[in-house]
């Protein structure tokens, strides 16, 4: 028995880093080729090829370096100086976009018992109360932040929690006193728009307004029907430009924060068992706006992807097609690009369909790009996500078992079409080159029960998906030329042109076949084609077709087309 023989590349993605695996093929010049893109288009810094020689005896592999480039020996980075955020000093601190956030990961677990946000614990003395009474859920947040903010400053790890304590203890200490105060506005008792009309030129009309929302949305039982309290509310908000700017706010910093959750979203969708394809065409129908309505009423593969919304999530669509609430349309965009340029399949159970849903995902964000994300930002999600989709598993999973050659061929160019980035779509022309040159697709097309012409015009018909599927010529022009070549083997087999000429059929019938076939119509280019241009060429100088053809003007005109292309040629 031979030793089993593969190539495994290794790159280095920047100076000083570990060597990771980045792809085992059995075929050297792949290993090489794809070796020497990764240092041309900037993904590695160093490049390394091994062959690996499995041992019949022993089952051991015997690892030999053939190839390496780059920065090899590139000596340990410089440590980045890290910039460092200045400290939360004042209550009002805690308020902001980022303390929220860290807020939100520091005390997830409890918020997700108490179905509350980051926001709304800011807000709402009752909640506050239950964090304090919990004991050690508080403390050991503040020792979770403590703890890597004193390494990096070089501060004591107890003098930070002693400062975060006061921190906290004097944001509290603020709520209770406006609450006892009866400060904070009841927008059940005295109506959301009078309340924003009468803060609307308090300096503290963010938080007096906030406290207001909080509360009411407080008896929502799941985050939908927070959502549904927020529209409501945000229904009723004044007409007066100030004080409805000041309202809209304090509705859509809550707003954000509940679709910004993965629990907040499904619960808004309903979507806590569908596939993550049906969740992020959901997500996109809902931040698109008119761009994406309207994309949908025109392509059909569109539409069949896009989910119906329904209920609060119809609703909250309908506010975000206007001006309001564009930090929601960013969360909800941000939220797809994240989920685009991870690696959990968008269809596990469907690989075609996964195609489908990719490229609806693509023209709609497309459509709405500007609005709710910037063009680049795209390119470069799908562009990544294009990458998993040119895997052996997925492939495997796209072609299955029971396709013949010709079905899996339409099938990859259909992935080349869809796939973005000028690697992918190299990769893709790789994996179609491989099953057009593989016997098992020749065998099956000369073998084959359909007739010649059939074949003919299936292999025509791939040879103009290959050219229409993105890929770059120098990738489509020899995967056309041997589809030709095949032409010309299922012709030879048949010996059709000859039968053809000689069949006893009127003479424009035959001579339209034949100019059919020469213009790549009816057959590939190619052998084929060259030969029906010549026995076309000569059946129409015979004198006798002349007055044939002359009461058959569709031949004619095929004919005019065919000596034009000749002559461009």
């Amino acid at each position: 028995m031979s030793d089993q023989v593969h190539y495994e590349l290794f790159v280095r993605r920047k100076p000083g880093a570990q060597w990771t695996l980045d792809m085992a093929t059995e075929i050297r010049t792949h290993a090489l080729a794809t070796a020497e893109e990764a240092l041309e288009q900037g993904r590695a810094v160093a490049v390394r090829v091994s062959k690996e020689t499995l041992d019949p005896e022993s089952r051991e592999y015997k690892s030999i370096s053939i190839f390496t480039k780059g920065q090899v020996d590139g000596g340990k980075p410089k440590k980045a100086k890290e910039d460092l955020d200045p400290l939360c000093v004042q209550p009002s601190d805690l308020y902001t976009a980022h303390a929220r956030d860290r807020i939100g990961r520091l005390l997830e677990a409890w918020l997700a018992r108490h179905n509350a946000t980051p926001f709304e614990l800011l807000h709402r003395p009752d909640l506050v109360e239950k964090l304090e009474a919990s004991g050690t859920d508080l403390q050991h947040a503040l020792q979770k932040i403590a703890i890597p903010e004193a390494e990096a400053r070089g501060m004591s790890v107890h003098e930070l929690i002693r400062t975060f304590q006061g921190l906290v203890e004097r944001t509290v200490a603020n709520l209770m006193k406006a609450f006892k105060k009866g400060t904070l506005p009841d927008l059940d008792k005295e109506g959301f728009a009078r309340a924003a009309e009468r803060l609307a030129a308090d300096p503290d009309r963010a938080f007096l307004l906030g406290a207001g929302v909080a509360a009411s949305i407080a008896p929502g039982k799941n985050w939908s029907e927070k959502i549904a309290r927020l529209l409501d509310l945000a229904d009723s908000a004044p007409t007066d430009p100030k004080a409805r700017a000041a309202a809209l706010a304090a509705i859509e910093t809550p707003l954000a924060e509940i679709i910004g959750s993965k629990a907040g979203m499904a619960d808004l969708l309903g979507a806590n068992d569908v596939d993550l394809g049906s969740t992020l065409a959901a997500m996109t129908r809902l931040a698109g706006g008119a761009q994406v309505e309207a994309l949908i009423r025109v392509e059909a593969g569109v539409r069949n992807c896009m989910p119906e919304l329904s209920g609060t999530a119809k609703r909250l669509s309908q506010w975000l097609t206007g001006d309001d609430f564009p930090a929601v349309r960013s969360s909800i965009a941000h939220r797809v690009l994240k989920e685009l340029n991870g690696v959990r399949r968008l269809k596990p159970a469907d690989a075609e369909s996964e195609i489908e849903h990719l490229r609806a995902l693509a023209m709609s964000l497309t459509a709405a790009a500007g609005r709710i994300l910037p063009p680049e930002d795209i390119t470069s999600a799908f562009t990544t996500r294009s990458k998993t989709l040119l895997n052996g598993e997925f492939i495997e999973a796209l072609l299955g078992r029971d396709r013949s050659s010709r079905e899996e061929v339409q099938m990859l160019i259909r992935l080349a079409e869809n796939v973005m980035g000028a690697v992918n779509k190299r990769m893709a022309a790789r994996w179609l080159s491989a099953n057009i040159q593989a016997l098992r697709f020749e065998r099956e097309l000369r073998q084959g029960p359909d007739s010649a012409a059939s074949k003919l015009a299936s292999l025509a018909a791939l040879q103009k998906s290959l050219i229409r599927s993105g890929l770059v010529i120098e990738d489509y022009e020899p995967l056309c030329a041997k589809l030709g070549d095949l032409g010309g083997l299922v012709e030879a087999d048949a010996r059709l042109l000859t039968m053809l000429v000689r069949a006893p059929a009127p003479l424009p019938q035959k001579l339209s076949l034949l100019i059919r076939l020469a213009m790549g119509e009816a057959g590939p280019t190619g052998p084929v084609a060259d030969k029906a241009r010549i026995e076309a060429m000569k059946l129409a100088r015979a004198p006798e077709v002349r007055e044939e053809l002359a009461g058959s003007p569709e031949t004619m005109d095929l004919l005019k087309g065919l000596v034009q292309q000749k002559a461009a040629a």
